[in-house]
């Protein structure tokens, strides 16, 4: 006697349906795509002073960068020091979590220093940070 093997059609072939886990997927690449901080440059490049006790800031979104010659830029544009504050208040208006971290050359003179820190602080800004060289490197 010959037995025939019938294949059931209602029994599952074992197949994984991927649908869900791919949908998963995108979802949480979309997530880290919109939730990721992406790093603001100045626009130019200052030499920073070096400081035995700098720290590292990892929020610092709104850079002034601050050059010998005592132009200021901000977002990679020259902003005049009368302007700075409405800058600086329409940046942090758009990132209320960023601090601003001011980047001033080592060759620029203090009161251009002092005159865009009292225009940050006008501005409502009053976590701020200047950037210095880390010695340990």
């Amino acid at each position: 006697m010959r037995r025939r093997h019938r294949s059931n059609d209602n029994q599952d072939s074992g197949d994984i349906n991927l649908t869900p886990m791919l949908d998963i997927i995108f979802i949480m690449l979309i997530f880290f795509i919109v939730t990721t901080s992406f790093v603001k440059e100045a626009g130019i490049q200052v030499n920073r002073p070096s400081a035995q006790t700098a720290e590292r800031q990892e929020r610092g979104n709104i850079i002034v960068a601050i050059r010998p010659n005592g132009e200021i830029w901000i977002d990679k544009r020259p902003v005049d020091i009368r302007a700075v504050r409405a800058v600086v208040a329409r940046l942090k208006a758009e990132n209320p979590l960023g601090t601003v971290v001011i980047a001033a050359d080592r060759e620029a003179k203090v009161n251009i220093l002092t005159r865009v820190m009292d225009q940050i602080r006008l501005a409502g800004v009053t976590d701020m940070a200047i950037a210095a060289a880390d010695q340990s490197r």
